[in-house]
């Protein structure tokens, strides 16, 4: 399901190699540790650093992720895939070779979907295949030289790779942030993406609609949804340029400068002919039994897709609000715990996409981070829901309780005044005064014409510096007019 956006009478095209760092303690050929933040070169063992001799074995424990994430997108698991080299020449990368998969990947197909403002996408998985990560040279500090820390080579990747099935910046966006999501939901990565355990890099094409896709270019390592939708957009409106000044786009790898906004050529883009791939002779075919994919599966947690249909179904929510509330772990842990607090589902879903997202997007916060917890929303909600407050004044409490005036929201009502009028006798006498000023709005009404009505409704309002109770004034009106 793609929707196509010209942009100067171009389509894009657009597919997605997610880089995902699995969350083992030790890396996937050897024992060496994972952990983030070492001093260089200090967790990389003879495995690692492809000394002769040593033979690599692979870790389960990546495995068990692979096919966790495979069954959550409804991929298919193979049951025997192959290990291959990889081979290419760079200084962070020790052994000349890479070990990935290549013609068999363990997980192939499957699909995610997610919205794009209120449309469903659905985009199709090619694969997801394990491999290892290489080591990371380093340009700072070292006094005009660089440096080489091994300590990240071996650490083990989920490489996913979408179709080419995206049609926009934003949406390739929005896949991103679900895969990011979903990953960090089952638990098979950290999702921390300024340490480099989620990573995309982005294919990217343009054509005339109709026709057949154009020559694409590669963005590497981008590590933050902001720049990606900055670089997918300056390197398409670059390729249209280059194509109305005559030029061929040729196939190349690029680096977006987040400084510049700009993308440039790193080098020529290989194709899978260069790497010279073959089978590992070290590393024998993985049999992956139907036994154990049912021991994996067994474990999965409430997926999202089967959680959101949970609150469509006992929570009364919109297909969109379900969808909402399940975009991440932490917002359906959030949205679980306002509920068992009281609070209406729907209400819920309201503020969590309304006034919440809003400031965390505005605050580039997680909904970990919001300063209204789901307990206190759901006071809040309470206090609308018991006639205590209007809507608007629930607005100015909620301003209050994320600035951490009072984590009291009964406090914030009585400080700032904002309980609302719900004394009848009272409201009666000012209704009794509006009437008697608006003889020609009661008149109106009485000839048909409902608009006096709502106008009465203003007045009381005006007359209670909108303090009053709007469905009691409208219950209280509408007896006294008959």
């Amino acid at each position: 399901m793609t929707t196509s956006k010209l942009i100067r009478g171009y389509e894009v095209v657009i597919g997605l190699e997610n880089h995902v760092q699995l969350s083992t303690v030790s890396k996937i050929f050897s024992g060496s540790s994972t952990a983030f933040g070492a001093a260089p070169n200090t967790q990389a063992s003879a495995v690692d650093l492809a000394l002769p001799g040593t033979l690599p074995v692979l870790n389960r424990g990546a495995v068990e992720r692979a096919i966790r994430f495979g069954l959550a997108v409804g991929a298919h698991i193979a049951p025997l895939s192959i290990f291959a080299r990889k081979n290419y020449f760079y200084p962070d990368l020790p052994k000349g070779y890479q070990i990935s998969q290549y013609e068999i990947p363990v997980v192939q197909g499957g699909q995610v979907r997610f919205f794009v403002g209120d449309q469903e996408k659905v985009i199709n998985l090619t694969r997801a295949h394990l491999e290892e990560d290489a080591g990371k040279s380093l340009h700072e500090d070292y006094h005009g030289m660089s440096g080489i820390d091994l300590n990240r080579a071996g650490t083990p990747l989920l490489e996913i790779v979408s179709e080419p099935e995206m049609r926009s910046a934003e949406e390739a966006c929005e896949y991103a942030k679900t895969l990011h999501a979903l990953v960090m939901w089952l638990g098979i990565c950290d999702g921390n993406m300024q340490e480099g355990s989620f990573r995309c890099d982005v294919n990217v094409s343009v054509r005339k609609p109709g026709q057949p896709f154009g020559t694409r270019r590669e963005i590497k390592n981008l590590n933050s949804f902001k720049f990606l939708i900055q670089a997918v957009n300056y390197e398409v409106n670059w390729q249209i340029d280059q194509i109305e000044d005559g030029f061929e786009i040729q196939q190349a790898t690029v680096l977006f400068n987040p400084d510049t906004g700009e993308t440039r050529a790193m080098r020529s883009k290989e194709d899978a002919a260069d790497y010279r791939y073959f089978p590992d002779p070290d590393l024998p075919p993985l049999m992956i039994g139907a036994d154990w994919v049912e021991r994996v599966k067994a474990d999965l947690p409430e997926l999202p897709a089967v959680m959101a249909a949970r609150f469509e179904s006992q929570d009364g929510l919109p297909t969109y609000d379900a969808q909402m509330m399940t975009a991440s772990l932490a917002v359906a842990r959030y949205y679980e715990a306002a509920k068992a607090a009281g609070a209406a589902p729907k209400l819920v879903a309201n503020w969590v996409m309304g006034e919440i997202s809003r400031r965390l997007n505005a605050e580039e916060k997680g909904i970990d981070a919001a300063p209204v917890g789901p307990q206190l929303l759901a006071a809040l909600i309470a206090r609308i829901a018991d006639g205590t407050i209007s809507n608007n004044a629930a607005r100015q409490v909620f301003e209050a309780l994320w600035a951490g005036e009072s984590a009291d929201v009964d406090a914030v009502i009585e400080a700032k005044g904002l309980k609302q009028m719900s004394d009848t006798g009272e409201l009666e006498r000012i209704l009794d005064e509006v009437l008697a000023a608006n003889a020609k709005s009661v008149e109106e009404f009485r000839a048909g014409k409902d608009k006096a009505f709502n106008a009465l409704v203003g007045q009381a309002m005006k007359a209670t510096k909108g303090k009053a109770n709007p469905a009691l004034v409208n219950e209280l009106l509408k007896k006294k007019l008959g």
